[in-house]
This record gives C-alpha cells, sequence and structure tokens, in this order.
C-alpha cells in the first residue's frame, strides 16, 4: 500500500512517477523498498491517467450506496422499539415504589 501512497503523493505534487522518484518517497517514509515492486508499479501505471482514475474509484463507491440502500428495505427496523420498550418498563417499576 505504502508503493501507490507514494505514487498518489507524487500525482498531487506533479512530479513524475519513476522508479527514482517512488524510491525515494518510501525511503523519506522509512520504508525499505523493493526495487522489484518499485519497478512494477512505475510499469502498471505507464500510461493510466491517475486523475481520471480517482475520479472512477470515488464514483463508484457513490453509485453503488442507492442501490445498497434500496436492497435494505427488508431490514426490520422494530429492534429499536423493542429495546425502548424494555427501558421503559424498568423505570415504571421504579415509580411504584415510591407511590
Amino acid at each position: 500500500m505504502e508503493y501507490v501512497y507514494a505514487a498518489m503523493l507524487l500525482h498531487a505534487a506533479e512530479k513524475d512517477i519513476d522508479e527514482k522518484t517512488v524510491s525515494a518517497i518510501l525511503k523519506a517514509a522509512g520504508v525499505t523498498a523493493d526495487d522489484a515492486r518499485v519497478k512494477a508499479l512505475v510499469a502498471s501505471l505507464a500510461g493510466v491517467d491517475i486523475a481520471d482514475a480517482m475520479a472512477q474509484a470515488v464514483a463508484a463507491p457513490a453509485a453503488a450506496a442507492p442501490a445498497a440502500a434500496a436492497g435494505s428495505s427488508d431490514a426490520p427496523a422494530p429492534v429499536e422499539e423493542e429495546e425502548e420498550e424494555e427501558e421503559a418498563g424498568g423505570f415504571d417499576g421504579l415509580g411504584s415504589l415510591f407511590g
């Protein structure tokens, strides 16, 4: 995950994402960089529009939220009401003690 964060930081700073800069970010964060993983990250990001990918990633959960809310209408809601009734029942007994 640190490798992806390093690439995102470089993107936000509008710097080139290459092996040297990713390794420098990881070293500054105290992470021992694996050269093979750095090379794989840089190769996988070649030609990728990071801003577009991040916009799609943010939009995906927002689009899924209404669908999840619509599907949850089958869930029973009376659980909260039962708990409130139990709490109220306990106080009725105390009231009768003090008459």
